[in-house]
This record gives structure tokens, sequence and C-alpha cells, in this order.
């Protein structure tokens, strides 16, 4: 049976159906009360059990519909359970959670309709930025831990540049050579298609010289968009996410992305960074009674665009394995055909907000959409493009694992505000948070970079005078503009790097399945 045909039966007798698969007898999250026939029915609440929230689930709907309160609706009811959250504002609206809401005729009205008994209430809150761009705590990523699956997406290269990246990487690795920030990536670039540098990687194919130069080209037109701020030190640990609040609540995590929100291939792919980071060095855990955390994917259609075959592999086995390990992920985009089909079939829980069906591209969207449903009473066509806002159709994982039947949900008024934080209070939250002092001065420590720089300084002072031959040089030959692998690799940084990169000692770097690595733990 199809999702738009309705079966026999009183309207009792379907809406006790439907209500009975929400009966869960232990700990679960409300999410609203049944609608059936326009009619909401608050007694029988709509509920997702709380174990099951690390299966993984989809927030999605037209802009307008209300996917933000959501979020915030089942991000402070975690909270409450003491699981630690981690939100992407992207839009800046979602400071409000740590804060207690105000009471208004809506919020009264939304709550005696589902029978909830709203009182006002905040979270525990940390307020991140991106490299500090906008307000919260800056959050840093080196080279070395962000990989090159990850470095490839953000500068926009293709299979054969993001395969030559990674042999770069790849070298580095090998040689314990840790890549701080983008000037020491520049510089085993170029170093690596010199004449000494060649043969390092001859046996593994070698890296040419005009795709180091796109590389090269890449990271500098990223540098003067002044993204280089988000690469370097001290770097962001993951670990902090996992943090509760000392009366037992999980602290929500919220992601500042205003500043960036014309960047999206960069705010999207640092996501994806602290989720696979985090991967990478949590333990197995099994199956929990409560997540260890759960990590909402705002505007995740962002980050399948343009992804290369490695990198949709890598994405799709991080987020079916990353389960065990206790984190359960939602990603939030406008249809779920904007997530790709191994991804969507691992999202258990489902809320699916109103569609919209104004082009002929819309109607396909809403009837694929209709198809990634259980069988249902609901005509879901119809429904779809008729709910109001802050309904949803719903379906998630029963306390068995088994899909609960579709439940059309009017769903509950959040008790944070729905409306951000004035700017000077988030700035004090930042300033007084004990995080602030160890992430917000950036820090240049000796690396690769610095080190070949003095090298080169002392030996451009102990240099002798240019010769005649070189002082007699054509003017035609003057003026000729070198490329930018000659610039890199005439210089006097790189002629040192040529002679000590070789020798560098250090435990070789290991990578997880994402590409992405961690040799340092506080």
């Amino acid at each position: 049976m199809s999702g738009s045909e309705r079966p026999g039966g009183q309207p009792e007798e379907i809406i006790e159906g439907i209500a009975s698969g929400y009966r869960f007898t232990g700990p679960a999250l409300d999410l609203g009360a049944l609608i059936w026939d326009g009619t909401c029915h608050p007694g029988a609440p709509v509920r997702i059990p709380l174990p099951m929230l690390n299966r993984h689930g989809l927030v999605a709907g037209a802009t307008g519909t209300g996917k933000t309160k959501t979020l915030q609706l089942i991000a402070e009811q975690l909270s409450a359970h003491g699981v630690p959250v981690f939100l992407a504002d992207i839009k800046g609206d979602l400071s409000g959670i740590s804060a207690p809401g105000l009471p208004n005729d809506k919020v009264r009205s939304r709550a005696a309709e589902v029978g909830q008994e709203w009182a006002p209430a905040g979270c525990p809150a940390e307020f991140y930025a991106l490299g500090g761009l906008g307000h919260g705590i800056p959050v840093r990523a080196t080279v070395t831990s962000f990989g090159p699956l990850l470095l490839a997406k953000v500068l926009r290269l293709n299979q054969t540049q993001e395969q030559s990246l990674g042999l770069v990487f790849h070298y580095a690795d090998s040689k314990g050579l840790e890549l701080v920030d983008l000037k020491d990536l520049r510089a085993v670039v170029a170093f690596l298609t010199s004449d000494e540098g060649k043969a390092e990687l001859r046996s593994v194919g070698g890296l040419s010289s005009a795709t180091a130069g796109v590389i090269l080209r890449s990271l500098t037109a990223f540098e003067a968009q002044g993204m280089g701020a988000f690469f370097g030190e001290p770097e962001f640990d993951t670990a902090e996410l996992l943090r509760t609040a000392p009366d037992g609540r999980g602290i929500v995590s919220v992601l500042e992305l205003p500043a960036v929100q014309d960047r999206p291939q960069l705010f999207s792919t640092f996501l994806m960074w602290l989720l696979a980071d985090l991967f990478h060095d949590l333990p197995e855990a099994g199956d929990l009674d409560k997540p260890k955390l759960v990590f909402f994917f705002d505007e995740a259609h962002l980050l399948f665009d343009g992804a290369s075959k490695a990198f949709l592999e890598s994405l799709t086995q991080t987020v079916r394995l990353i389960r065990s390990k206790g984190v359960g992920v939602f990603f939030v985009t406008q249809t779920p055909k904007d997530v790709p089909a191994d991804v969507l079939g691992q999202l258990g829980n489902r809320v699916q907000h109103a569609l919209r069906a104004f082009t002929p591209d819309d109607e396909k969207a809403l009837k694929a959409t209709v198809r990634t449903f259980p069988d249902s009473p609901y005509d879901l066509e119809e429904l779809l493009t008729g709910l109001g806002t802050g309904e949803a159709v719903v379906t998630v994982l029963s306390e068995r694992g088994a899909p609960t039947p579709v439940a059309a949900t009017r769903l509950r008024a959040p008790a944070s505000l729905m409306a951000p934080v004035d700017a000077a209070e988030l700035d004090r939250a930042v300033r007084s948070s004990p995080l602030y002092a160890r992430y917000a001065q950036a820090v240049d420590r000796e690396s690769a970079y610095e080190k070949l720089t003095a090298r080169a300084a002392r030996e451009t002072r102990e240099a002798p005078a240019p010769s005649q031959r070189e002082a007699a040089r054509p003017k035609g030959r003057e003026e000729e503009r070198p490329s930018v692998v000659e610039q890199v690799v005439g210089s006097g940084m790189f002629k040192s790097l040529a002679r000590s990169v070789g020798t560098q000692l250090g435990r070789e770097i290991t990578r997880s399945l994402f590409g992405t690595a961690r040799r340092r733990r506080r």
C-alpha cells in the first residue's frame, strides 16, 4: 500500500493505532501531539526513545517551516537528560538556547494544544566561532589533523588534484612532519616538485609541477580571502563537545557561523572535521542508555555538493560506524533527496516539515520524499504540502529498533528563548568561559616554516655577492614572471627545506578512516 492510499477504519481506531507506537516504557524526548484530520490530540503524544538518538536522524523541510525550533526543542531536552549537544548556528538565531524563553500568547496556545506544561528554561551553553570570526571561542585545526580529503574539498580540487594532495600528506606523515598551518604545506608541496624532492615520491607516482601549481594557487587564493586563520594552533580538542555541566545537564555547544555563511564549502567541511575527529578518538561503546553526544549537521546538502567519490565513501562509513561510539548525527536540510541514499538509509529518526510544490522539480521532490516513508494511513502528498509552521510528519525507531507509525505532529514550544541573545550578553558568556583562555589567542609556534625561514635568513646573511654572470643576465629574462612553483623553489627558504626536510625526526603520523590525524592530546 502506498503512502497516498488511506485504509478504512474508524478515526478512533486509526488514532489509537498510531499513538500506540509511541508508548515507550523508558526515557524519551517529547516532540508534540498527534494530528489527525486537522485535529490535534494531546492525549496521543509523539516521542523519541532516548537510547535511539544515536541511530541518527533527519530534520527536513522548506525554509520557514520551523526546522530551527525543532532543533532547539530536541537539543534542550537532550541537555536536560545529561546528553551534550552540538549545534551549527548558520543564521545566528540559536544563541537563545542559553536563556529562558519568554511567555506569550503563541507559546501558551501551543502548549495548551499539545498538552505541554510549559516553563521557561535555558541550557548550559558554550559558543564557538571558526577561526575566531564572529562571536565565540575560536575553533582551529592544524593542516595535519584536517587531512587531505577535507582540505581538497575546501580548496575545490578535482579528483586528480585531490589524489596529488594525498601524496603530499603521505610524505609529510611518513617523515613525522606535522603541518601546523598553510605555510608549512606550501613549503612541502614546492619541495616535492623540485629536483631534490621528486625522488621522494617516485615510487608512488610523483607530483607534477602543473598540479602542484594548482594546489599552491588554491592555497594562496584561500588565504587571500582571510581563510588562513582557521588553520593553526591552539587546535580545538573535540572532547570539549562531550562535557556536562556541574548540575549534570549536557552542555550545548553552539558554533556561530553567520560570519562565514557565504563560505559554505568551508564551514560544512569544518563540521565534518569535528565529527571525523570525534570518530578518530572515541572508543567503541556499544548500545548505551543514552548517547554521549548528538551532533546536528545543519545545511547538510552543502556537505555533499561537489564531493568526490572518496569523500562520500568516507562520510558514509563514518556515519555508519560512529553510532557504535555513542554519537548520534542528525542531518538538517530541505528534502531527503539532498542526502545520498547510502547515508539516508542510516537515518532512523525522521522529522519532516512542510514541503512546497510550486514547480515540476518541487513535485518530483515531494513524490520522492513520500516514497521514503513507511506505509501510512495519511495521504502524505497532501499532508506534506499542508503542514503549518511548527508541524511535521514524524517516524522514529522504537525501543526495539523498529520504525514507528508515521505521525503528523504538532510540535511543542521550546522552553528556551526563541530569538538570539543580545550581542553584549553573548560576548560576556564567551569571555567568562573557562575555555576562552585556552583557545582565544592564536599561537604560531616554531614549525617547519619558521625553522626554514630562520635558516634561510642565516644563509642570506652569509651568502657571497651575486656573480658577474648573474649580474649580466639579459633584461628580457628579468622581465619574465616566474610561476608559483618557481617562486617558491627559488627561495632561500625552499633550498633550506630541500636539505633538511628528508631528515625530519618525528613519529610517523597515522590517519583515521576519513584521513584526519591527531598527534597530541592534553
